[in-house]
């Protein structure tokens, strides 16, 4: 009678582990949405799995398929529990200003990177009011850790253990999608950032996209996500890139502070 209980329950967990996926790919498209045929090719999945499991996160509200184009978006109930979980997590409500900030004052885009295990993800991008724009990152884009200046600064944030486990995981994908970027250039890329004090990408994402990036700590060290500015090649020259690394910098101690305080506030100090 046990074995039965036992694969009912791995079942369920791998049903579970599949619905978040595909809720997480179709989260990393707000605006467009996905075709089922778009989250059958990204998943892996046949197509009636992917139906099932679409009806499933529909129902509770997660999910939900726009009746004229049929692509799929995430739903109310996923729009109230992101309100929710603003108050903890919330590193967009909480750098807004300072990413108004520097796209100001710098003239250049800026963004605010979080961290999601081995990737990076774009949460909130502002353009600054230079005429030429870079657009190698938008949000909801996400990357192998180390991939773009606000990714290598929470890359090199991290003790070097990890650096190590988050290479080792990327290699494959690093090989195929960004040859530029060896484990051993990143590891080069690491020892700079952390002589700096901020990450430089010198277009080895998009030729002549350039982008400086400095990691943003919760109190107790660990990477709460980066900030970063990214301009063609030649507005990221010196003196001018100390000058935006500096601003980077002044802005993500403000952060920090607020990080702090919260904190502080969670844990009744």
């Amino acid at each position: 009678m046990t074995a039965p209980l036992v694969e009912s329950s791995q079942s369920g967990a791998q049903s579970v582990d599949r619905a978040l996926m595909l809720l997480s790919r179709i989260g990393r498209h707000p605006e467009s949405g996905l075709s089922l045929t778009d989250l059958v090719t990204a998943s892996g999945l046949n197509k009636p799995t992917v139906r099932r499991l679409l009806m499933a996160l529909i129902r509770g509200g997660l999910v939900e398929q726009d009746p004229t184009r049929r692509t799929y978006h995430l739903g109310e109930e996923a729009y109230v529990l992101g309100t929710m979980a603003a108050g903890r997590h919330g590193l967009v409500e909480r750098t807004a200003d300072a990413v108004g900030r520097l796209a100001r004052e710098s003239g250049d885009t800026a963004f605010v990177t979080a961290r999601r295990g081995t990737a990076a993800v774009c949460l909130h991008r502002e353009e600054g009011s230079f005429p030429i724009r870079t657009h190698a990152l938008v949000p909801g884009a996400q990357h192998p850790l180390g991939v773009g200046a606000g990714s290598l600064a929470m890359l090199a944030a991290l003790p070097d253990p990890e650096v190590e486990a988050v290479l080792a995981e990327n290699t494959g994908l690093l090989a195929d999608s960004y040859p530029a970027l060896t484990p051993e250039t990143l590891r080069d890329q690491i020892a700079r950032t952390r002589e700096t004090g901020y990450a430089l990408n010198p277009g080895l994402v998009v030729p002549g996209s350039w982008g400086l990036g400095v990691a943003i700590r919760h109190p107790d060290g660990t990477v709460a996500g980066a900030l970063s500015l990214a301009a063609i090649e030649s507005r990221m020259q010196p003196p001018r890139d100390r000058t935006l690394a500096d601003a980077l910098t002044r802005e993500t101690q403000i952060i920090e502070s607020r990080l702090a305080r919260s904190f502080a506030d969670r844990n009744g100090a």
